[in-house]
């Protein structure tokens, strides 16, 4: 999966800017991104704190490594 180039700190900091009311254009102009981006972000990580933000990656990382075990393990008892 391709890694951001922005850190957790980052997009938290970038979406509290467009819920504090400076327009979505000027922060996607900052950011170097596109709009729909600064509105993905506002999806995924509005309303958290940092680190909430750190507690979700961590949360998500643990799910796919645990997707990952049942899936061998569900490969192993087919054989």
């Amino acid at each position: 999966m391709k890694r951001s180039r922005f850190s957790e700190t980052e997009l938290v900091y970038a979406v509290k800017q467009v819920e504090a009311g400076v327009p979505a254009a000027e922060v996607a102009r900052k950011y170097g991104v596109s709009l729909k981006t600064i509105y993905a972000w506002r999806t995924k990580y509005g309303g958290l704190s940092v680190s909430e933000v750190a507690r979700l990656k961590q949360l998500e990382d643990e799910n796919r490594k645990l997707k990952q075990m049942v899936a061998e393990l569900s490969l192993d008892k087919r054989n």
